[in-house]
């Protein structure tokens, strides 16, 4: 969406927009709600099960798993997204030669709607390896089906359908915190105030408190107060079920650029891959308003529309993801790592690639922690810059990121100051980027400046900052910080499984091993790392994309070589 469409709509609307970067897929009909024709009918017959269906029958239900995919070959099924009275509201309703289905039937994720037949219809009915193999088979039908998928799931978020509705206040740490996850995660949210009409009535009903909130209000009724990211990914069912004594091929942790392709990579060519992933798809790429510099694609497009695509990717290909699902140790118990996550999930593979990325650093100041999710902000997306309309804000750091987000604040906000502890930004951050805020009026560089103190009530209301070389402070009254400073590598949990850097990154090819064969070697056989967190490496999305995908030859030949191995043990001593 362009900066110009994001200052004349509302901010609100701008979010709903950006996030998915579509214009209304109900307006695309003919995508959205695609009718195939008798050629391809008559060729997707052959896969599935044709079914005579009486009116009334439901055929699936909000909160499944796993369902199947049904063909109207005469008759018509409603889609129904539920709501907290007991009344269906009817999305749509798909008629003869249309189909069921979006972007959940790529995965074991639970579903966000209910279908019944409208009326007596004749249907075909696909179970999940049958809907994968056809899609995987008939290609053509199987990009038909894709498309429409992506802009039905598209229309959820654009409408708040099919979702939930978070009560509290909108800047609120807890809100923001559960609406970015969820947004991130590609899932239909709302938020409505506690001081609504329609909120005030509905808590008066359920009997509820303003000091409950924030609060999360399912289609169901079923109401859950302030829970935590991991509490809120398994109320969804956002996270798939994972068998803990299944033995993946290879598992890759974290789900920035360089996991998400190694997982396409690995899932494409066959490898049995799981994906664990603390937070949602696109690391600290997917908090980018927009990459201009990504080979294919001159306009731009955002980190998490970049990060979603490849999300799908990989689920069409098979790959599972564990999501809202850190990890938090690995072992080896012979040939097999074993890797625990966050709640204690267990996770079993033959290969491990380590993705696991980087954080930016924090400030050390006086209120810092009080003022996170209160006014400092760690990504510059629509979510945040709703935030931010008519008023100065601050972004700190010298990096793609930080330019990146001071040209799309640009947008929103009256000013943005961008700060700086050195000389400028020639020496970190790419040229286009250097010339938009030259250009810009409503952009200033602030150079040999840091911020000193952050005071506020329970917001951030006012930053200081010093300029290091004439001594001089200024004080803003400023509601938002974005910080965007240096990188933390996401090592803590790994122990001492691998050898690590001096400053926490990850070793890897002769500095890790002697006999490494690639640049992605650990220091144990069988892990690999790639992207950020990998020590020495290029900290750029393409970079990253690169190493991702490279490394999975580096795993197929390690996994032949285990095969080769265990092929010659005695079988009481395989693993």
């Amino acid at each position: 969406m362009s900066e110009q469409t994001t200052t004349q709509g509302s901010a609100a609307e701008g979010a709903r927009e950006a996030a998915t970067g579509a214009a209304d897929p109900y307006a695309r009909e003919a995508q959205t709600f695609p009718k195939l024709t008798d050629e391809q009918l008559k060729r997707i017959t052959a896969y599935g099960t044709v079914e005579d269906t009486p009116a009334g029958t439901m055929l699936f239900q909000r909160g499944q798993r796993g369902v199947d995919f049904f063909v109207i070959l005469s008759g018509s099924v409603q889609i129904i997204d539920g709501d907290v009275d007991g009344g269906d509201n009817i999305i749509t309703t798909h008629g003869s030669s249309q189909f069921t289905g979006e972007l959940d039937l790529f995965n074991q994720r639970k579903i966000l709607v209910d279908g019944k037949t409208g009326e007596d219809s004749c249907l075909l009915r696909l179970t999940r390896d049958q809907f994968r193999r056809m899609s995987s088979t008939e290609q053509d039908i199987g990009e038909i089906i894709m498309r429409a998928f992506i802009l039905r799931r598209t229309a959820f978020i654009i409408h708040q359908e099919a979702g939930v509705t978070i009560i509290g206040n909108p800047n609120g740490r807890d809100v923001v915190r559960m609406q970015r996850f969820l947004t991130r995660n590609g899932y239909p949210v709302s938020v409505m105030e506690p001081s609504a009409a329609e909120t005030k009535h509905y808590m008066s009903e359920c009997n509820i408190e303003p000091a409950d909130v924030a609060l999360v209000r399912a289609p169901d009724g079923e109401v859950w107060k302030n829970p935590t990211t991991a509490e809120l990914a398994d109320n969804l069912g956002l996270t798939e079920d994972i068998d803990s004594e299944h033995v993946f091929d290879l598992a890759v942790v974290g789900a920035g650029p360089a996991g998400l392709s190694a997982c396409v990579y690995g899932a494409s060519e066959n490898l049995d891959t799981i994906v664990i992933e603390a937070e949602a798809p696109g690391g600290q790429a997917g908090t980018s308003s927009k990459i201009e510099n990504y080979l294919g694609f001159p306009t731009g497009i955002s980190g998490q529309a970049l990060a979603g695509r490849a999300w799908i990717q990989g689920q069409k290909f098979g790959a599972q993801f564990a999501i809202a699902r850190g990890a938090t140790e690995i072992g080896q118990n012979g040939n097999i790592f074993d890797l625990t996550t966050e709640g204690g999930i267990g996770v079993k593979a033959r290969a491990v690639i380590l993705a696991c990325g980087a954080t930016y650093r924090r400030l050390n100041l006086e209120n810092y922690e009080k003022f996170e999710g209160q006014g400092i902000h760690y990504a510059a997306t629509a979510l945040e810059a709703q935030f931010c309309s008519g008023t100065e804000v601050a972004v700190i750091g010298g990096g793609n990121s930080a330019g990146q987000a001071a040209v799309f604040l640009s947008g929103f906000a009256s000013h943005v100051h961008v700060l700086v502890r050195g000389n400028g930004l020639a020496d970190t951050m790419s040229d286009y980027l250097v010339q938009r805020i030259d250009q810009s009026s409503r952009i200033t560089l602030h150079s040999h400046t840091e911020i000193t103190a952050l005071d506020g009530g329970r917001m951030l209301e006012q930053v200081t900052w010093k300029n290091s070389k004439t001594g001089e402070s200024e004080i803003k009254e400023m509601g938002n910080v974005f910080v965007m400073i240096g990188a933390v590598p996401n090592t803590g949990w790994l122990g001492d499984c691998v050898e690590l850097d001096e400053r926490g990154f990850v070793l890897s090819g002769p500095k890790a091993r002697k006999d490494a064969d690639t640049p992605f070697d650990t220091s144990v056989s069988g892990v690999y790392a790639v992207g950020d967190v990998r020590s020495g490496s290029v900290k750029r999305v393409a970079s990253g994309v690169g190493e991702g995908s490279v490394c999975i030859s580096s795993v197929h030949q390690y996994l032949a070589a285990l095969r080769e191995r265990e092929d010659m043990m005695p079988p009481d001593a395989q693993m």
